[in-house]
């Protein structure tokens, strides 16, 4: 019998605790639950606590067909404070000490990661020692095949050059939006160089299969390792919330590629994709099908 081969959201696991209620968020669970959407087999790697937020955590994931892995730590399970100031603008309080920030390196993981076909990580999961080390434990583990994702967000200042450095070697896809891009185009010293430039040089720099970049309503590129630019315009559509659009186009990107879609189409869809998650109120939507093909 053939191994199962698993799609892999690999990070933290939190909730984002707003004015009107908390809803489960974490880039893991959002971008495995999109990748599955596509036939793919995907799963959240991450940790719990030993609290009543754990609890709910697995009902929610249980709740929206996701496999998970995530082993109980004698840490609180990952919040993050959302407050709305004048003009409806919110501010993240991420709590520190959490979980999420301590997820071991298990021999079930060690398992799944010798059988991933892609993995996506990115650098807030990476802020505390523990779960740094054990990520990349899980990207050394992982075959020759496999796609390593990293989808950077750079959070409050939960950052360093060193870790965004070591993402950038560790991974051979690299997704960052046009706000990021300014950051690290100030660190790693690439001033004098515009948009496209930086980011071919970057992929040329870290050895990368492709650098996907998102510039909001400005439209988003895909720059690939043999010269390929893809450029998509951003859709105009009514947003109800943005939460969760950026990992439904990771999800939906990393799933066309995987299912032998060439760039530009898989482009495409993850252009689309995200667009319709801006249309519904929260990050894991039910994709219509007619958008699976684009």
């Amino acid at each position: 019998m053939e191994t199962k081969r698993f799609i892999i959201g690999l990070g933290e696991a939190l909730w984002d605790v707003l004015p009107e209620g908390k809803k489960l968020g974490g880039a893991p669970a959002n971008f495995a639950y999109h990748a599955g959407q596509f036939g793919l087999d995907t799963i959240a790697i991450s940790a719990l606590g030993e609290d009543a937020l754990a609890e709910e955590t697995i009902e929610a994931l249980k709740e929206h067909g996701l496999n998970y892995l995530m082993p109980r730590v004698p840490y609180p399970t990952g919040t993050v404070q959302v407050t709305l100031a004048e003009g409806g603008i919110p501010t993240y309080e991420i709590k520190e000490g959490v979980a999420w920030d301590n997820i071991p390196y298990t021999d079930e993981m060690a398992e799944i990661a010798k059988n991933a076909r892609a993995v996506c990580f990115g650098s807030l999961a990476q802020r505390n020692k523990v779960s740094r080390e054990n990520i990349r434990k899980f990207l050394a583990d992982t075959p020759a095949d496999c796609l390593k994702i990293c989808d950077i967000n750079l959070r409050q200042q939960f950052y360093s050059k060193e870790v965004l450095e070591d993402s950038f070697r560790l991974c051979n896809i690299l997704k960052i939006n046009d706000e990021e891009l300014v950051v690290v185009n100030r660190m790693f010293g690439y001033d004098g160089l515009d948009m496209r430039q930086t980011c071919e040089k970057m992929v040329q720099d870290y050895g990368l299969k492709m650098l996907v970049l998102t510039c909001g309503t400005n439209g988003s590129y895909v720059f690939t390792d043999d010269g390929l630019t893809s450029f998509q315009d951003t859709p105009k559509v009514e947003v109800a919330d943005t939460v969760g659009a950026g990992d439904s186009f990771t999800g939906s990107f990393c799933a066309c590629i995987l299912n032998g879609k060439p760039v530009q189409e898989a482009h495409k869809t993850a252009v689309q994709v995200s667009a319709f998650v801006c249309t519904q109120n929260g990050a894991m939507p039910v994709i219509p099908d007619k958008l699976k093909t684009v």
